[in-house]
């Protein structure tokens, strides 16, 4: 089955990962990383500095692709429509 994440199309029996998670500054210069959406709401609690929210793709070990926002409304209207093309398999 064939998925589109906005204007790019992805396969999903080609898919390794897909996920939502935070992305956090790691204290170190301008380096950020990502992290579960769970850990954030319950460890987390104002102790990093979130710079945005997204959906990964992971195609193999090689091939990312990062849909990235400023909010985690806009993220969760992704997921939404992810989620929606997901249910028609």
């Amino acid at each position: 089955m064939i998925i589109t994440i906005e204007d790019k199309k992805f396969e999903t029996k080609e898919m390794t990962q897909l996920y939502p998670a935070a992305v956090i500054k790691t204290g170190y210069e301008d380096e950020t990383t990502q992290v579960s959406l769970d850990w954030l709401d319950v460890e987390a609690k104002g102790k990093v500095e979130v710079v945005g929210y997204g959906i990964f793709v992971h195609l193999g070990d090689e091939e990312k692709h990062s849909f990235v926002f400023k909010t985690r409304e806009e993220m969760d209207a992704l997921a939404a429509q992810i989620a929606a093309q997901l249910q028609k398999c």
